[in-house]
């Protein structure tokens, strides 16, 4: 009996809050909907609160992190529904499969307001909520896998974005249709309608033709059930729910949150890169000076630190990066030339950057593979440009700033007299610019080297110069030779 009594009561719970929560519109409900609300952290003088966040951007780890922090609040002040603004062109799939799952798998209903675009990833994040709403004008469909120059990738990468979006679809459950003695089961969302947002040789009876990928204007996608209705704005979204009394409270990101967004931009990502390698070569080339060293490893921090919090840099990646300045370091300093040790270093150093770029979760399934080699390739490319110029910049700068007056401040400026006991330099070394010898130790960048037979401390102008090179005295400067190879 008291099991009954319990079941009963937790029927009239369930009753009483679906009458408060459903739209009045009894169409708009599904008959076997998706994960609803649990009655059970809400009493029945709960405030209705309606919680809103928006996905305006390229779908990738931020916008993970973004929704992860979202439905945890709105789940932790007990609102009653989740309104998703929504205006995107895609992005990451893994980032999108990770959205995905948790809407679906979300207490309270969450609907999707489509600002305008829902494309390619967008478009599995729309369809994984529970009721979908468009501006007039709108778009859902496109969500075809390709690469980052627009190509479609392999139909082994694609079979997998089949699979999710069906799934997805799926996941909504079907009607129950009753049509005089006939009874029809048919889906909420046609799965088969999901496929062919991916795959354009599937052909949908008087949906689709083959050989186009699938994407729905806003009346197209409420004739199909893949739209409950068009909205002008939120505020109407909103007022679809019939409810007169509600809370309305929105997804605010915190200072932090917008800091690591603006560091994790992939143009700031490249400068700090440039800093970082343009430092140390600065430093390297006139050691001692200690801004440009420090400036690398503030931007070093600046790098990892919000890939770090963003889940996409792993600890051992970042040790990768540090041994790799270790072995440069060794390479530099205590082996002569430069090896296996300078080598190995370089390579640790690009394969550290470029992996902190890339979240992992594209590596763990065989069926991410295509994405993973894209983002892999795109970020290989980033750190690899960035440190070019940061290579170039550190060049020129150090050619140019430690000869410039102001820079000249920073250094001893005395007059050293004779009578005051300083012995004056020879300045016949001037005279050996433009001509040629060889090089009689390393030059890294100071060193010895051999002109006429006879042995003059010198300093390379650019990069090192091995033992034994050809070298020429390009010009002579505050009692220094500067030579580069011949």
């Amino acid at each position: 009996m008291k099991h009954i009594l319990q079941s009963l009561i937790a029927a009239l719970m369930v009753l009483a809050l679906t009458s408060q929560v459903a739209v009045r519109d009894s169409s708009l409900v599904p008959e076997t909907p998706g994960p609803q609300e649990d009655t059970s952290k809400l009493s029945a003088d709960s405030p209705f609160i309606v919680y809103t966040f928006a996905i305006k951007d390229n779908i990738a780890a931020p916008t993970w992190r973004i929704t992860q922090e979202a439905m945890d609040e709105a789940d932790a002040m007990g609102a009653r529904l989740v309104i998703l603004h929504l205006n995107t062109y895609g992005g990451e799939v893994s980032a999108a499969d990770s959205i995905r799952t948790k809407l679906l798998n979300a207490r309270m209903p969450v609907w999707v307001f489509i600002d305008d675009n829902a494309a390619s990833a967008g478009a599995l994040i729309a369809i994984a909520c529970d009721s979908i709403y468009m501006k007039p004008g709108g778009k859902i469909g496109a969500a075809t896998v390709v690469n980052q120059t627009g190509e479609q990738v392999p139909d082994k990468y694609q079979s997998y974005m089949r699979a999710t979006m069906r799934a997805t679809a799926e996941a909504h459950g079907k009607d129950t249709i009753i049509t005089g003695s006939d009874t029809l089961l048919v889906w909420h969302r046609d799965p088969a309608i999901a496929e062919a947002m991916v795959d354009p040789r599937l052909y949908v009876a008087g949906i689709s033709d083959t050989g186009q990928v699938l994407t729905f204007t806003t009346s197209e996608a409420i004739l199909n059930g893949y739209c409950e209705g068009s909205a002008e704005s939120m505020e109407e979204v909103i007022a679809k729910l019939g409810i007169e009394e509600y809370e309305l409270r929105s997804y605010t990101p915190s200072p932090m949150d917008k800091v690591i967004g603006f560091l994790i931009n992939p143009l700031v990502s490249g400068v700090l890169i440039m800093i970082i390698i343009g430092g140390i070569y600065f430093e390297l080339q006139s050691p001692g000076i200690g801004f440009p060293l420090g400036a690398a490893i503030v931007a070093a921090l600046l790098y990892f630190a919000p890939l770090y919090l963003e889940g996409m840099a792993e600890n051992w990646e970042l040790i990768l990066f540090i041994v790799g300045i270790i072995l440069i370091m060794v390479e530099i300093f205590a082996i002569p030339g430069f090896g296996v040790a300078g080598v190995a270093g370089i390579i640790a150093v690009i394969t550290g950057l470029t992996l902190s770029l890339v979240d992992n979760v594209v590596f763990e399934d065989p069926e991410f593979t295509g994405e993973g080699l894209g983002l892999l390739l795109r970020s290989l490319s980033l750190v690899l440009v960035a440190m070019l110029l940061g290579l170039i910049t550190s060049l020129w700068t150090t050619r140019k700033l430690l000869t410039s007056t102001t820079f000249s401040k920073l250094s001893l400026r005395s007059e050293q007299r004779t009578e005051d006991g300083f012995i004056g330099v020879d300045t016949q070394q001037k005279s050996l610019v433009g001509e040629t010898g060889i090089a009689h130790t390393v030059l890294r960048p100071s060193g010895h080297v051999m002109i006429h037979n006879k042995i003059y401390d010198a300093k390379s102008e650019y990069g090192f110069i091995e033992k034994g090179a050809a070298i020429k005295v390009v010009r002579y400067e505050t009692g220094q030779v500067y030579v580069t190879k011949a």
